[in-house]
C-alpha cells in the first residue's frame, strides 16, 4: 500500500507532499506550515517545506487512532487513545510532544472538534445506546449530549463562529449532513441525497464546507472505496465534486484546512 498525503484547492487541484509505502491517515494543518498524520498507533509531522515524517512523543498514548486534532492557539494536540483504558479515550498534550493529559472519564470518546475559543472539545462516544455527539471542557468534567433519534452519529466539527456543530447523522438508512445549535437545540439536515455523506468540516473564513461521500448503500465508513471530497456552502444548498479517489477511513476524519481556507489536507490510498 502507497497512502499519498494530498492538498486540494477550491477548483479541485491535487497535489501530491508525500508517499509513503505504509499506512498513515487523517492529517490536520498547523498554522506554522506543518500537517500531522497518525499511522501504527503514533503521531507524526510533515513538514510542507521538507516533507516526511517526524515522529511526535505522544507519552503512554502509544495506540492513537486518527481522531486528532489541534487547538485553535496551535499549542494543544488532542488524542484518541486507547492505550490505558478499555476503549478510546480523550487526551490533550503539548503539539510539540509530552505527557498526555486524560479528558473523558467514559469511554468509548474519539473527538473530531475544537470549539474556536479553545474550551471545549466535539466528539462522540456511546453510553449504553447509539453513538451521540457530546462536548465536553477541555479539563474535563461533565460531558454534555447534544443528539438524539439517530441511528448513529460521527465527526462533530464546530463552525468558526461557535454557533453551530456539524456532524454526519444516520435516520432510516440514509447517511446525511447535520448541524446543530453548540449548545443543544433542533438539528438541522444539510444534504438530502443518495450518497452517504460522512465528515463534514467547516473552512476557517465560515464560507465553505468539505466532506467525504462514500457510493449509496455504504455500511459505516470503510476504507478501500472509490469515494469523492465534495464542498458546499456553509449556508447549505448543492454540493459540487472536488475529487475522485480510493479511500474512505482515513481520508478526512478530522479538520484539515489550512488556515487561509484555501486548501485541506487528505489522504488517499494505492494498491
Amino acid at each position: 500500500m502507497i497512502s499519498q498525503l494530498c492538498t486540494c484547492d477550491l477548483d479541485g487541484n491535487v497535489t501530491v507532499v508525500l508517499a509513503h509505502e505504509g499506512h498513515i491517515e487523517a492529517p490536520n494543518w498547523h498554522p506554522d506550515g506543518y500537517l500531522i498524520v497518525n499511522g501504527g498507533g503514533r503521531l507524526f509531522r510533515v513538514d510542507l517545506a521538507a516533507p516526511e515524517l517526524v515522529q511526535i512523543d505522544t507519552g503512554a498514548a502509544t495506540d492513537c487512532n486518527n481522531d486528532h486534532g489541534i487547538s485553535p492557539c496551535g499549542t494543544l494536540l488532542v488524542v484518541s487513545d486507547g492505550a490505558q483504558t478499555d476503549g478510546s479515550c480523550l487526551y490533550t498534550l503539548p503539539v510539540g510532544g509530552g505527557a498526555p493529559k486524560r479528558v473523558t472519564a467514559h469511554v468509548p470518546s474519539y473527538w473530531h472538534g475544537w470549539s474556536p475559543d479553545g474550551a471545549r472539545l466535539a466528539y462522540v462516544g456511546t453510553r449504553n445506546g447509539p453513538f451521540g455527539v457530546y462536548t465536553i471542557g477541555i479539563d474535563g468534567g461533565d460531558e454534555t449530549l447534544l443528539t438524539a433519534d439517530f441511528d448513529h452519529v460521527d465527526g462533530p466539527d464546530y463552525a468558526p463562529d461557535g454557533k453551530w456543530i456539524w456532524f454526519n447523522g444516520e435516520r432510516d438508512g440514509a447517511v446525511d449532513l447535520w448541524r446543530i445549535p453548540a449548545d443543544g437545540g433542533t438539528p438541522e439536515r444539510m444534504t438530502d441525497d443518495a450518497a452517504v455523506n460522512w465528515f463534514p468540516h467547516p473552512s476557517p473564513d465560515g464560507e465553505h464546507v468539505v466532506y467525504l461521500a462514500y457510493p449509496a448503500g455504504t455500511k459505516g465508513h470503510p476504507a478501500g472505496l472509490d469515494v469523492a471530497l465534495r464542498i458546499m456552502s456553509a449556508r447549505g444548498g448543492r454540493s459540487r465534486k472536488l475529487v475522485d479517489l480510493h479511500g474512505g477511513q482515513g481520508t478526512i476524519n478530522v479538520p484539515s484546512w489550512a488556515p487561509d481556507s484555501g486548501a485541506f489536507a487528505f489522504v488517499r490510498y494505492l494498491f
